[in-house]
């Protein structure tokens, strides 16, 4: 009994000079540290009755992780495993299907499988439901417990099963795992536009869109109308990597402000001098899969009138989390502050509403009365080489950015 009072002592201790310093009224301390007692207490009663012996670690951690999961979806902590492939990510290689996800209420959501990746080749689509590992289902996971199941050896298989929208019953997709290397930039040229697609804000994300402005002009020389980004279905990633991205094509202004609990606690982001596509006019598209960086991308573009949004609604994740190391026994992603667009609007819950409008089409097959399929050809897709369904977002922001660039030349008539 020595042994476990010592450990519910030091839980406690530990607990409550977090708290203390955070409630610094004394009767929400006293509260606070009577909650810790009953915590204590049952953490003991389970360690010693429960029918099968227990994991002290996992009993820990599941307790923490719950904790955080009662403030928000995107708080989290984060093993000593889980950390390392996190930083993984961030770095732009690491292990695992292939897929950027989100959590959805206790499932997973995924936002796109990314290219060349295993679970595009297995028929992973966006905006799939995943319900189930392996059998096993998601619901009562955190996403970072799910993302764990998903990632495992080289060459392994795993059973996901989806929940697909226009589909009534759920669809068992095998995926074998491989190691992924995703550069979250790619681009090409889109007529006389620079089309340049970020998948995610990784550290190597601005070093990759400057790349592509570089090598897109030069191709295009004086034929260069302006510039295509393309963020739909990018999750976010890094701020500073979405800062610098919307740096690279903006002269002066802020870019976003982040504030925390503390009144006067604001932190403002400022472009530099500098405009990659010197004064051309650029499209943002975007759709609800774009969140968090990406919205801080739209939102400050927008809000400068520097370019159109379009495309549909994105997410509305308007929230910063911070990295908290704790040693070697992982880190704690707390939201520590909300971001605001330069206009002074926050797009948590309301997303950032495009410009235009346009709803991405979806292709369904033609049968004639006789039931045979029609010999008219489809609607061509935007881009050389590109494949059916054609992307009709794309292919109207290419017209509306020609339509823009040939106006802008304009001779003015006095």
């Amino acid at each position: 009994m020595i042994r476990t009072s010592v450990v519910r002592a030091g839980l406690a201790a530990g607990l409550a000079c977090m708290l203390s310093s955070a409630v610094p009224v004394q009767a929400a301390e006293t509260t606070a540290y009577q909650q810790l007692n009953l915590f204590g207490n049952v953490f003991e009663l389970v360690r010693a009755r429960y029918a099968e012996p227990v994991d002290e670690q996992r009993l820990i951690y599941s307790a923490i992780n719950g904790m955080l999961a009662a403030l928000d979806p995107h708080s989290a902590f984060m093993a000593a495993q889980e950390y390392r492939d996190m930083q993984q990510r961030t770095s732009g290689e690491f292990g695992g299907l292939g897929l950027e996800v989100r959590m959805e209420e206790g499932l997973v959501r995924v936002s796109r499988p990314m290219e060349d990746s295993p679970a595009l080749r297995a028929g992973v689509k966006a905006n799939d439901l995943i319900t189930h590992l392996d059998g096993s289902p998601v619901l009562g996971l955190t996403l970072n417990e799910a993302v764990e199941k998903m990632r495992g050896r080289v060459n392994t298989p795993i059973d996901l099963t989806i929940q697909r929208e226009g589909v009534a019953q759920p669809v068992v997709v095998r995926v074998i795992r491989d190691i992924i290397r995703q550069p979250s930039v790619s681009y090409r040229l889109e007529g006389n536009a620079a089309y340049i697609r970020i998948s995610s804000f990784s550290e190597q994300t601005e070093s990759g869109v400057r790349r592509a402005m570089t090598e897109l002009r030069d191709q295009l020389g004086d034929k260069f109308e302006g510039v295509i980004l393309d963020v739909r279905n990018n999750p976010g990633g890094l701020l500073e990597q979405s800062v610098a991205v919307v740096d690279a094509f903006l002269e002066r202004g802020e870019v976003v402000s982040t504030r925390g609990r503390e009144q006067g606690n604001v932190q403002r982001y400022t472009a530099r001098r500098g405009d990659l596509a010197e004064g051309r006019p650029i499209i943002v598209l975007t759709n609800n899969g774009s969140a968090s960086a990406s919205e801080i991308v739209a939102g400050a573009l927008q809000d400068h009138k520097r370019a159109i949004v379009l495309g549909t609604t994105t997410f509305g994740k308007g929230s910063v989390q911070t990295i908290m190391p704790m040693g070697d026994q992982g880190a704690m992603r707390l939201t520590t502050s909300r971001y605001y667009t330069p206009s002074g609007k926050s797009i948590q819950g309301t997303g950032v509403v495009p410009d235009v409008v346009v709803e991405q089409a979806r292709i369904q097959p033609l049968r004639t009365a006789t039931g045979a399929a029609p010999t008219a050809a489809p609607p061509p897709a935007a881009g050389p080489g590109a494949t059916t369904p054609p992307d009709y977002q794309l292919a109207r922001a290419i017209d509306l950015l020609h339509s823009l660039a040939v106006y802008q030349k304009a001779p003015v008539v006095n």
